[in-house]
């Protein structure tokens, strides 16, 4: 029996098939049968992938064991798999919605960074580390975008006209519609203790009431972001 396998970096969507031939074939016509199916397969899952992404993926194959083999080289009862890098190009859909989201302010704003300042504070973290744009995003139960200007609440609250309702939670919304099947996506809270947002909490005297020490610091850095988990 040959197996076949397609499978992403997030786990949820792996896909085994095990293939059964009829006991009248060689050996020659079972593996060439077997690749033919395989190509066939991953076309079907190829298709799946960009309708959802937009584009179709880069991928891996792996033949028996041997990374970039050719589907002929499977043994009768050997095994493909093809591996898709949709992790990544799932968190470059949605850097790209929070930035297409943003306000972007006045046109004769001269203030440093304006127009646009907005648009370029969100950023992936994993793992406790920031994520560069083209960086791959490792390993992490929970992933999450979130800007590092103090006004994102603001902004989320509906403070600017260009974005009446906010920009996270509807990106987080949009991106659960389009990648749901893949991983958990949400809108919530995170705080992260660098950058902008950091120096800010470090410097203001706003207070709450009941709230002081760690709590008052966990408030101040408290940040709308989308949350995606695979847990």
């Amino acid at each position: 029996m040959a197996a076949l396998r397609t499978k992403t970096k997030i786990q949820v969507v792996d896909r085994d098939i095990n293939v059964l031939f009829p006991g009248f074939m060689d050996d020659k016509a079972i593996s060439a049968e077997f690749a033919r199916f395989a190509r066939q397969e991953f076309g079907t899952a190829q298709a799946q992938n960009k309708t959802v992404l937009g584009r179709a993926p880069p991928h891996e194959t792996y033949v028996d064991g041997v990374k970039g083999a050719s589907e002929d080289a499977v043994k009768p009862d050997g095994r493909i798999v093809y591996e898709f890098e949709l992790l990544d190009e799932m968190y470059d859909w949605i850097r790209a919605q929070l930035e297409k989201h943003s306000p972007v302010g006045k046109t004769d704003d001269h203030r440093p960074g304006h127009p646009g300042l907005y648009r370029a504070t969100h950023v992936l973290i994993a793992n406790g580390e920031v994520i560069e744009p083209g960086e791959p995003v490792p390993a992490a139960e929970e992933a999450f975008f979130v800007s590092l200007v103090p006004y994102a609440r603001k902004i989320e609250r509906g403070l600017s006209p260009q974005a009446p309702q906010g920009v996270y939670e509807a990106v987080a919304a949009l991106a659960q519609q389009r990648f749901g099947n893949f991983a958990k996506i949400r809108f919530s809270y995170r705080s992260p203790a660098i950058g902008p947002i950091a120096a800010w909490a470090d410097r203001t005297t706003m207070a709450s009431p009941g709230r002081r020490g760690a709590k008052r610091t966990d408030w101040l850095l408290r940040q709308p972001s989308v949350v995606v988990s695979f847990k």
